[in-house]
């Protein structure tokens, strides 16, 4: 085995390179589906679907549900060239930016390491774009179900084919972040380290020591001098453009995978319009925090940016001026362990006729991200993620919760209306690292005043469940930019128009899923679910699934 010595920018040789094929997760299928229907057309350029789309208005009179069946037809035109896309994260060097880039890295080079439970290869398990399925339909002579990899349904970025860059407050090249994280066999950093020392350092970024926990201070020697937010603004924005040009990219999407921020308060004349915003960033308001910044920089960039923590990035203001410029956000606060799980343990109690009294969740942590949220302004913006999981779930079923009265004072617990007992605690324990320990009881009433007392302890590798939500949701996002639709009701004369600036269907992968103002927010998994991959279906112009399964029950 050769030896090299210097910066190591050659790979180590590897008796292991190669030797397994590709892992299913990380091949390249092409787009092998086509759909023979009138419903579906294809260009050189597009995939034009028509679909309808059905609902139900309900009036409640004297007691009786009026329920009137609605149809509209739409058209989606998606178009087929994949964009070339850059990934630029703020918070590069932390554990979730270095994992991903260390893990898409060993997949692109189909690095194979050895671990102590033998050979290991690169794969994308965890991504649910890439390692889950979606029923196309059934075998006409065999009368089986055929599935099909999500992101075979339309034409997407694939994971190897991004180009990482991004921000961090901390200088450590890529390399150094990736052993400083801990999370990677050694034997997979020793062969990615490299490629990884190729790219380089983060760019500066933001620091404003008031939103984040003050633990931090030592890892900000990487920061954009000054405290002109305006300038900053501008700072970040030729950051974009340098990247997106320096690569000859088509798209990039900008991704907060940083620590998370206290919340910031909502002021009327500040925050609370696109204008007062962009003149609070002039003004160097206090409460503009470093990632309402960032965000503000994606959208007048025409970029997509996406949060991935859990504090208030998206104020009034720049909902308002994604609207305005059309440009594309989504949030908040990465969905991966405790809280998924919860979001479909919750649904199955409810679902069942079973009534949750009280769900009490604990966590413990060692990572950098446990450190930040042991100061307690960054630990209420998490507790507000997680505990408003159950919120619709609970709203669903006026069986077993009473609904909220109307005219009650707004804040007291009958203008909520009933709701289990819900705490949230999160400890910082250095000694598990990246190994985060996540303990839930659900404790409910059964039939005829019975009770009921489940438990559940969940260890897992937190960076290694974050790493693939970012890859789902900066790949979705790219793919969104790409679908318009219009209005095809009979005597419409609309023209094709983009989707709506917040991208709720990200919400599988998000704790507090951002929605378009006005509307109820969805935390059921399975609905979060179901909703994309109708949307996808649609796109193709196929119906989503049905469970129905008629044939099988007729004769």
């Amino acid at each position: 085995m050769s030896t090299t010595n210097g910066t190591g920018a050659n790979t180590p040789e590897s008796q292991l390179e190669s030797v397994l094929p590709i892992h299913p997760t990380a091949e390249r299928r092409g787009n092998p589906i086509v759909v023979q229907s009138d419903l579906t057309s294809y260009t050189n350029d597009h995939i034009i679907s028509k679909f309808t789309n059905r609902g139900a208005d309900v009036s409640v009179v004297e007691g009786q549900y009026i329920v009137t069946p609605t149809a509209k037809q739409y058209e989606f035109q998606t178009a087929r060239k994949v964009a070339k896309t850059g990934l630029m994260m703020v918070g590069w060097g932390g554990n979730n930016g270095s994992t991903l880039s260390a893990t898409i890295l060993a997949n692109r080079h189909n690095i194979v390491w050895r671990t102590k439970n033998g050979v290991q290869q690169p794969n994308y398990i965890g991504s649910l774009l890439r390692a889950s399925t979606v029923r196309l339909g059934t075998d006409p002579s065999t009368g089986k179900d055929i599935y099909v990899p999500i992101s075979d349904v339309l034409p997407m970025v694939h994971p190897n084919d991004l180009v990482l860059g991004g921000w961090d407050i901390s200088g450590a090249r890529m390399d150094e972040a990736m052993k400083r994280a801990q999370v990677l066999d050694y034997d997979l950093q020793r062969q990615v380290a490299p490629y990884m020392a190729e790219l380089g350092a983060p760019l500066p970024s933001i620091y404003y020591p008031d939103f984040i926990a003050a633990n931090q201070e030592a890892r900000a020697d990487n920061v954009v001098p000054g405290t002109d937010k305006q300038a900053h603004l501008e700072h970040l924005r030729a950051d974009i453009r340098r990247f997106k040009q320096q690569n000859g990219l088509d798209r990039v999407i900008v991704f907060w995978t940083a620590n998370t921020e206290r919340y910031s308060d909502i002021i009327p004349g500040v925050n609370d319009t696109a204008d007062n915003l962009l003149n609070a960033i002039k003004n160097s308001h206090s409460e503009v925090s470093p990632s309402t910044l960032f965000a503000v920089a994606s959208i007048l960039e025409g970029e997509p940016f996406v949060n991935g923590a859990p504090q208030n990035t998206f104020v009034p203001g720049v909902i308002e001026l994604a609207e305005r410029t059309r440009s594309f956000i989504g949030g908040d606060d990465l969905k991966s362990g405790q809280t998924k799980l919860k979001s479909v343990f919750a649904e199955f109690l409810v679902n069942a006729g079973i009534k949750p009294l009280s769900i009490a969740s604990y966590n413990h942590l060692g990572n950098n991200d446990g450190h930040n949220l042991s100061a307690e302004p960054q630990f209420k913006s998490k507790e507000i993620s997680k505990s408003s999981v159950v919120d619709d779930m609970v709203a669903a079923n006026a069986l077993l919760y009473k609904p909220a009265e109307a005219g009650a004072p707004k804040g007291s617990k009958a203008a909520k209306g009933e709701h289990p007992d819900h705490i949230v605690v999160i400890k910082y324990v250095p000694a598990v690292g990246d190994s985060k320990r996540a303990i839930d009881e659900y404790y409910s009433e059964i039939f005829c005043g019975g009770r009921s007392t489940i438990n559940i302890f969940n260890e897992c590798e937190d960076s290694l469940l974050a790493t693939p939500l970012i890859l789902d949701l900066a790949i979705l996002a790219e793919l969104l930019t790409r679908v318009k639709y219009r209005d095809a009701s009979p005597g419409s004369k609309a023209e094709f128009a983009p989707l709506y600036p917040v991208l709720s269907l990200l919400s599988y992968m998000l704790k507090a899923p951002l929605v378009k103002p006005g509307t109820d927010v969805v935390n059921s998994l399975n609905r979060q679910r179901n909703a994309l991959e109708a949307f996808l279906k649609a796109c193709i112009g196929l119906e989503g699934s049905s469970d129905l399964l008629l044939e099988t029950r007729i004769w």
